[in-house]
């Protein structure tokens, strides 16, 4: 799940700020610059779900033969870069649409409209994984009751409570913030207690081992991806920062060390903790094996029910965002506009959008676990690698800076984000190449169609200033 948990909250905070935003633009006035580098970076970790972590800790550890720790390293350096081109962009383009906005920039809008669209299956797909995951570990408490019937209980509920409205959902996403941070801190306390009542274990294994799959540890790294959605959410506050060009860029990048730095440190302890990963009965829900051995049944079920709640919330916000997003691009003309264009007269929600993003979601009844999250990898890498792009065709093609620290800063760097982004991208799964080409190729024939073969101009999504 969880990129879950408040990824959600976050997406929601997004969708809340971007309507901000539009607001904004029909007023002369501007919003106070009162967020220092402190609030921006606390606002981006509330992106960086701490319990992202157990999404996929038995997938990607049995991928990379227990070494999930060392994977996560191997993403969170790739981010880094990544982080570092987001910042530069959002300093100099201070707008929402962040990848699309600033690869229709740079590019034009037929580059941005599919860079677009290929971030649209990652919003599809985030709340299809919510779903997944509640169904996942329900059944694990509740055998009787097939998998099928918590997918659908939860895709009704989410879509109801997205018609009628979701105020109330905010404030219970930081409840679950915090509750996520005591229980981490629960369970590295419960780890620490059983790897001193344990066997002997080894403190480098997690990292490196004499049997380490170099191909498999990029292939979990890849998947980790998903992990790291929203780092860059915090360039939606460029009009109310403090000194943007500075603070921007330092946030993201701090949002995205600290995050990562507490991914590693959660995966390592339950490694070591829990090394035996071979025993894994279902990989799916492989952390609630590692809860019960660690904590027993106690912490097994308070894991579950934050876990299962996190999910149903994020699942919420992720439909709400989504569904948003689809009603833009209805109102726009980019999608049909008396199917997705319109809103519910007695509610004021997209209900067509909505209706759509859960009967997609319905797919989570026959993807696995696996597949769902490989591609939200796909459709991140490659708009993480179209940013990269974008900062040396900005700064050193469009803006023409030259010198060794122009070279640096965006040549090199990008550079070395891309090439690295590449890297983890070619080392997905066939199956998830075969789906996200196929999406990709769906957009462009969707493109030629709205174009009428490019003589029409490329329909866009009004941008705001964020």
């Amino acid at each position: 799940m969880n990129e879950i948990t408040v990824k959600g909250a976050a997406l929601d905070d997004l969708s809340s700020a971007v309507d901000l935003c539009q607001r904004s633009t029909k007023s002369t006035q501007r919003m106070s610059r009162v967020l220092g580098l402190p609030s921006l970076v606390l606002f981006g970790l509330a992106y960086m779900v701490p319990l992202t972590v157990f999404t996929t800790y038995g997938l990607v550890t049995q991928t990379t033969s227990g070494h999930l720790p060392a994977a996560y390293v191997v993403t969170l350096i790739t981010m880094l870069f990544t982080a570092y081109g987001y910042g530069r962009m959002a300093a100099s383009l201070p707008y929402a649409g962040s990848a699309y906005a600033y690869a229709t920039s740079a590019f034009g809008g037929k580059v941005g409209f599919m860079v677009g669209w290929v971030l649209l299956l990652d919003y599809l797909f985030i709340p299809m994984i919510c779903y997944l995951v509640i169904g996942i570990y329900m059944a694990q408490y509740f055998p009787t009751v097939p998998m099928s019937v918590w997918i659908c209980g939860s895709i009704l509920g989410v879509l109801v409570l997205n018609v009628v409205g979701i105020k109330l959902l905010s404030k219970v996403n930081f409840g679950l913030i915090g509750v996520q941070i005591v229980f981490i801190v629960v369970f590295i306390a419960a780890s620490v207690v059983s790897i001193s009542d344990g066997p002997p274990v080894s403190f480098s294994a997690p990292f490196f081992s004499a049997d380490m799959n170099f191909q498999g540890l990029l292939s979990g790294a890849a998947t980790l991806c998903l992990s790291f959605l929203g780092f860059d959410a915090v360039s939606t506050l460029s009009e109310e920062t403090r000194n943007p060009k500075r603070n921007l860029p330092r946030a993201i990048m701090l949002c995205t060390l600290l995050s990562g730095s507490l991914f590693i440190l959660v995966a390592y302890v339950g490694h070591v903790a829990f090394p035996d990963w071979r025993t894994f009965k279902d990989v799916d829900s492989a952390s609630l094996q590692l809860m019960q051995h660690v904590g027993g049944q106690l912490l097994s079920a308070f894991f579950t029910a934050i876990y299962v709640a996190g999910c149903f919330a994020c699942a919420m916000t992720a439909q709400a965002s989504v569904s948003r997003i689809l009603f833009a691009m209805g109102r726009d003309g980019v999608l049909p506009k008396r199917i997705f264009g319109v809103t519910s007269k007695r509610f004021g929600t997209p209900v067509s959008a909505s209706l759509v993003v859960s009967l997609l979601s319905l797919i989570a009844l026959e993807i696995s676990l696996d597949l769902a999250s490989t591609m939200i990898s796909f459709g991140a890498l490659t708009a993480f690698s179209f940013v990269n792009l974008s900062v040396i065709k900005h700064f050193l093609g469009d803006k023409g800076l030259r010198g060794p620290q122009a070279l640096l800063r965006y040549g090199l760097i990008p550079l070395i984000g891309l090439s690295l982004t590449l890297w983890l991208w070619t080392s997905l799964s066939v199956t998830t190449f075969e789906v996200g080409l196929a999406w990709l190729a769906g957009g462009l024939l969707y493109l030629l169609w709205l174009t009428k073969g490019f003589r029409r101009p490329t329909p866009q999504l009004h941008q705001h200033e964020a």
